[in-house]
């Protein structure tokens, strides 16, 4: 069948179909989602290179409040870890061999490591935490 003889018999072409799938879906009776976490998120500079200019060890950064403080390279490698803790997961290693501890969800806190890629000496590693916020 020619693509447009497939689109003159849907109502609406592909769109037809993606609704008539999803009143299908809707019809059926579903389980109710569980109520999704919630988490506070705090970024701190853990190591800094003897080049860095933008940033002090133990600097700290409410995140996302204070995400426009953190340089875009930086935070462009942070995103991925930020989203994937967001959503309650966490990421599959552990930093063995490095001065970095991973927590992972204890007493509701979890942490990650990253490191900004400047190629320079700037060595900066930025630690993630996540804090379960309770209710």
């Amino acid at each position: 069948m020619k693509r447009r003889e497939f689109i003159g018999k849907t109502s609406c072409g592909m769109a037809g179909i993606l609704a008539a799938g999803a009143g299908l879906a809707s019809n059926q009776e579903q389980p109710p989602l569980p109520p999704r976490k919630r988490y506070a998120f705090e970024i701190e500079i853990f190591e800094v290179g003897e080049k860095t200019r933008c940033y002090k060890k133990g600097d700290k950064f409410k995140y996302p409040q204070e995400s426009g403080k953190i340089c875009r390279w930086l935070h462009d490698s942070m995103s991925g870890f930020i989203r994937v803790l967001h959503y309650g997961g966490t990421l599959p290693w552990y930093y063995t061999g490095t001065p970095y501890k991973k927590v992972v969800n204890k007493n509701g806190v979890t942490t990650e490591y990253v490191r900004c890629p400047d190629p320079t000496a700037s060595g900066v590693v930025a630690k993630i935490t996540r804090t379960e916020i309770a209710g």
